[in-house]
C-alpha cells in the first residue's frame, strides 16, 4: 500500500533521526513477513482469471495470510475494509475489492498486499493481465516493474534516498523511449519506510534529482513502488474515500517490493524463495 495515504509522509525528511534502523535479526523477521506476502500474491496470481470477483481474491488473500499465522495489515487500516487493494484498469491504487467487480477479458489489475507477522510488516504489489491485454498495456506493466528493479538496485549503503527516486524516473524514461510512449509517473504517491509499522519515514517519491535526502544506511527498509500510466500523471480519489483513478481514464500499473539495505546490497524481503 502506497505511502501516499499519509500527509505526514509526503516529504523527504531532512535528516535520518526518525528512520527506523533494524538489526540483522529484525530484518530476518521482516523477511518472514515478506514471504507471507509473496506467497499470497503468488496464490492470487493463479486465481486472477476471467469471471473471478475482486472480493473472491480478497477472501483468498485473507485466508492465506491468516493460515500463515500473520495478520492482514491493510484490513482496518484507517478504516480500509479489505485485506488487499485491487485496482483495475484506470484505478491506480487503493481499489476496494467488491463482489460486483468481476474480472473480464482484457482487464489489467494491480494487487497490493500487506501482512504483519510477529510485529513486523511486509508490503508488495504486482500488476496482472487478465486474459489477453493490449501490447501497450503489457509494456506499461513491464516498464513499471523495470522501474521498480532499477530503484531496488539503487538502495545501497552510502547513497541518498533520492538516488532511488532518480533511478526509478530514469528507468521510466528509458522504457518510454524504447516503447515509443511517454509514461506518466503518478504524482503525489510513492514508496515509504517500513518495519514495525507499514508506513514510516521516509516518504520516497518516484522521481527527483539524485544526491538528496537522508543517507541510506544498513538496516533501513523501504517499500519501493512505482506507479505508471499510459497517459497523464494526474489522479483523483473516488467518493469511496480510497480508490485512486487516473483523471484521463488511462490505464495504470503498480509494482512494489519491500527492500532492506544491507552490506551485501539490496535484500528484497517480499520476493519468493526462487526469485
Amino acid at each position: 500500500m502506497t505511502g501516499g495515504l499519509l500527509d505526514a509522509l509526503r516529504r523527504i525528511v531532512p535528516g535520518d533521526r526518525m528512520i527506523e534502523i533494524k538489526s540483522r535479526g529484525q530484518l530476518e523477521a521482516m523477511r518472514a513477513a515478506g514471504l507471507v506476502v509473496a506467497r499470497t500474491l503468488a496464490l492470487l496470481t493463479e486465481h486472477a482469471k476471467v469471471g473471478v470477483s475482486t472480493a473472491e481474491l480478497d477472501e483468498l488473500a485473507e485466508q492465506s495470510i491468516r493460515d500463515a499465522g500473520a495478520i492482514p495489515s491493510f484490513k482496518g487500516y484507517h478504516g480500509f475494509p479489505a485485506s488487499i487493494c485491487a485496482s483495475v484498469n484506470e484505478q491506480v491504487v487503493h481499489g476496494i475489492p467488491s463482489k460486483t467487480q468481476v474480472l473480464a477479458e482484457g482487464d489489467l489489475i494491480s494487487i497490493d498486499c500487506g501482512a504483519i507477522l510477529d510485529g513486523w510488516h511486509g508490503d508488495s504489489a504486482v500488476t496482472l493481465a487478465v486474459g489477453t491485454v493490449t501490447e501497450a498495456e503489457l509494456k506499461l506493466s513491464e516498464a513499471t516493474r523495470e522501474s521498480m528493479v532499477a530503484g531496488i538496485a539503487a538502495a545501497v549503503p552510502g547513497g541518498r534516498l533520492s538516488d532511488i527516486s532518480f533511478a526509478i524516473e530514469s528507468a521510466t524514461i528509458l522504457a518510454g523511449e524504447r516503447d515509443g510512449v511517454e509514461y506518466g509517473i503518478v504524482d503525489g504517491y510513492g514508496g515509504h519506510g517500513i518495519g514495525t509499522k507499514m508506513h514510516m519515514d521516509p516518504f520516497l517519491p518516484n522521481y527527483g534529482k539524485p544526491g538528496k535526502g537522508p543517507r541510506l544506511k544498513v538496516g533501513m527498509a523501504i517499500a519501493i513502488e512505482p506507479m505508471l500510466t499510459l497517459g497523464s500523471e494526474r489522479t483523483a480519489e473516488l467518493d469511496d474515500g480510497w480508490t485512486v483513478v487516473t483523471t484521463d481514464g488511462s490505464r495504470a500499473a503498480h509494482w512494489e517490493h519491500s527492500v532492506a539495505i544491507t552490506d551485501d546490497g539490496p535484500w528484497v524481503l517480499t520476493a519468493l524463495e526462487e526469485d
